[in-house]
């Protein structure tokens, strides 16, 4: 089962531009990143895909693998799949390219899910973690998941899902982190499928899977990423060096 990281690096941001080529410790947030998923030990190959030629060669004159898009895109798995279109491969596994400070152990528990699939009944997979407090609950730039008894997701969504009708009812709150790994197939039918209204609604681009009927088996962890969103959040990784 051929296993590559594909590392989607867009050079704007909304909230922080050109964040991935800021400085963390001597080297850029990017490279940091890309470094970090080779030495998990994971990974056949690892790669960066991007629009931009400061970020593309940063990476290949640090001895990188990285891939120039041809296309605009509007999500990072349309980047990805360009990238991946031609290559031989089983599972592509998508990590954040602001999250210098990668854990190997979820994204071990993501790839063992396609290990353990011999049905292949598994399209993606995908990671979440519990959150109890009432503003990160509320809070709709923090995506919420809900799973059937089997672990496969049944939705996502920025609001409060599910609604707390009846309280004390067992119910947890699972926050969904932006890793996934993907089989190939998978990836390439979301490149060539449309967008439809719940993506649309909700700007949530796994919800394309679920409206086309791809299934996504949710892996719970407690391991958190460190995501670099704004100057502050960079600030605060330089001093975890």
């Amino acid at each position: 089962m051929k296993t590559i990281a594909v590392i989607p690096a867009r050079y704007a941001s909304t909230r922080f531009p050109a964040k991935l080529m800021q400085d963390l410790g001597g080297k850029t947030v990017i490279l940091r990143t890309y470094e970090v998923a080779v030495n998990t030990g994971l990974f056949d190959d690892v790669f960066v895909v991007t629009d931009s030629i400061l970020i593309y060669d940063e990476i290949l004159n640090h001895g990188g693998k990285a891939i120039m898009s041809v296309k605009e895109h509007e999500s990072g798995s349309d980047r990805i799949a360009e990238a991946v279109e031609n290559l031989e491969v089983d599972i592509v596994v998508n990590v954040q390219g602001d999250e210098p400070f990668i854990n190997a152990t979820p994204l071990a528990k993501v790839i063992e899910v396609f290990r353990n699939d011999f049905d292949k009944k598994i399209d993606l997979a995908s990671l979440m973690f519990e959150i109890t407090d009432i503003e990160e609950i509320n809070n709709p730039n923090n995506v919420k998941v809900v799973t059937d008894q089997n672990g496969f997701a049944l939705y996502f969504s920025r609001s409060v899902i599910p609604y707390p009708r009846e309280k004390n009812v067992g119910v947890r709150y699972m926050k969904h982190v932006g890793i996934y790994a993907f089989r190939k197939e998978a990836l390439m039918a979301f490149y060539h499928l449309p967008m439809q209204s719940l993506e649309a609604s909700e700007k949530l681009e796994q919800l394309r899977y679920l409206e086309f009927g791809k299934r996504i088996k949710m892996v719970e962890t407690t391991h958190v990423g460190i995501g670099i969103d704004t100057p502050e959040d960079l600030e605060k990784a330089r001093k975890m060096l």
